[in-house]
């Protein structure tokens, strides 16, 4: 019984031991190694890009070449007065407003009389002058502003204080002409048709009565500009060749 009594007491503490090692905690796990850094590219080696979000297409702001251009200013009242202008607006000569041939609808510009010193900010809503040297037709009230209204013209020079956002492409024409007769106009338009492969007749809202000869159609200002060049030094017959916007048509 004794011996029987040994060989339990040796067996429970065996079973002890084999309980204790199943609990025992498992040793921590290895360190996490940071990843190392992609190796600099070789000298010389074009860098990988950088991946972007796409991003949305936003309306463009046009160049200003007439920012800074100088000339000759006039201005209109009656009978325009309560008329529809060139963007669709009625016209309203006691508004700071303005005529410019390029720039586009919505633009800011301040006008400096270079005689006087005086200056008046406006905002461009119509189309003109048409007439050679002349650069801006001012409002009733601009015009009185920088005491143009008894002189009728005075020597400016423009400053493009702001601009809209242009959505689309920018084109651009010559017109060579305006006349009140079609068929006047329908033999210019031929003429030009021939030599420069695109010409046609326009009328405008703000000019009811007139047909106008526009020839060309041009991406950037600089591209018309060079087209009117050329249309002057190739006819004689043509007085006029101003660079255009193509909107007001």
């Amino acid at each position: 019984m004794r011996q029987g009594l040994l060989l339990t007491i040796a067996v429970t503490v065996m079973l002890s031991g084999c309980h204790r090692k199943r609990i025992a905690q498992a040793p921590p796990p290895p360190p996490v190694e940071a990843p190392e850094p992609p190796p600099a590219p070789a000298p010389g080696a074009a860098a990988t890009p950088v991946p972007t979000l796409p991003s949305t297409a936003t309306p463009t702001v046009p160049e200003v070449p007439e920012s800074g251009e100088t000339g000759v200013a006039s201005w209109y009242g009656q009978p325009f007065h309560g008329r529809a202008s060139s963007s669709g607006e009625i016209y309203d000569m006691e508004q700071m407003t303005a005529a410019h041939r390029t720039l586009p609808f919505g633009a800011i510009v301040r006008v400096h009389d270079l005689d006087n010193e005086k200056t008046v900010d406006v905002r461009i809503n119509d189309r003109g002058p048409f007439v050679d040297g002349r650069i801006i037709d001012l409002s009733h009230a601009a015009a009185r502003a920088i005491e143009m209204i008894g002189p009728g013209t005075a020597r400016v020079r423009l400053e493009t204080l702001s601009l809209p956002a242009v959505v689309g492409l920018q084109q651009f024409g010559v017109q060579v002409g305006a006349f009140r007769n079609r068929d006047n106009a329908e033999r210019l338009r031929q003429l030009m048709e021939t030599k420069y492969g695109r010409a046609r007749m326009v009328r405008r809202a703000d000019t009811p009565g007139l047909w106008h000869v526009v020839v060309g159609l041009e991406p950037t200002q600089v591209g018309a500009g060079a087209l009117a060049n050329r249309i002057r030094g190739e006819n004689s017959s043509v007085t006029s060749a101003l660079v255009v916007r193509v909107d007001s048509f």
